[in-house]
């Protein structure tokens, strides 16, 4: 799995402090910076605390079976922003070269807020995943109809525990960031069946 995060922190610096101290147990593998600069923290072999909490398509233990990468952004607490051009450029470049070295199906592609509704929201409706799917990082659904009845179900087939609190807005902040409001409406549910019909 790729795993997306945004810092949530008010600077670089202090996320880059927080990550390289071993007493917080929290890390992850790399770090971009919103000029575009990459740090690389945990070697991609090596297991890093990103995930938390977390669960994707039936497995719990994330962190054991993925790639973190940490966004500088001062995150919805402290001042939420879109992210830099550079930025993006440069995870659009990481994110590929990762993506070649590991055979991630691209509905593995996620942000912390799929694999943990319940907790966050990074990275949030800013990040532009459409552009990441347009050059074959993660996936971008076109709508096909479907019953909101089958939100659930539908859901729970693409990755999502679709019994945590959360869910609907975590997709939605995802998929549908110009309205997230958890209501598991027409367009929620035709998103869902347009990514279970292009989903590995």
């Amino acid at each position: 799995m790729l795993v997306l995060h945004y810092t949530g922190m008010r600077s670089a610096e202090a996320a880059l402090e927080r990550m390289c101290d071993g007493t917080a147990k929290v890390s992850a593998h790399y770090c971009i910076d919103e000029d575009g600069s990459v740090t690389r923290l945990v070697s991609e072999a090596e297991r890093a605390w990103h995930a938390g909490v977390a669960s994707w398509r039936g497995a719990t233990n994330i962190n054991d079976r993925s790639i973190g990468i940490e966004l500088v952004n001062p995150g919805h607490e402290f001042g939420y922003r879109p992210f830099p051009a550079e930025q993006i450029d440069a995870l659009t470049l990481l994110a590929s070269a990762i993506l070649r070295r590991h055979p991630i199906p691209p509905r593995n592609v996620v942000g912390h807020s799929d694999i943990a509704p319940a907790r966050k929201r990074d990275p949030g409706e800013l990040f532009d995943w459409s552009r990441l799917a347009r050059v074959g990082i993660g996936l971008w659904p076109q709508p096909l109809p479907a019953a909101p009845a089958d939100v659930p179900r539908m859901l729970e087939a693409y990755g999502y525990r679709a019994d945590e609190e959360g869910v609907v807005v975590a997709f939605q902040r995802h998929f549908r960031p110009s309205r997230i409001d958890g209501v598991a409406d027409d367009e929620t549910a035709a998103l869902l069946a347009g990514l279970l019909a292009i989903a590995d």
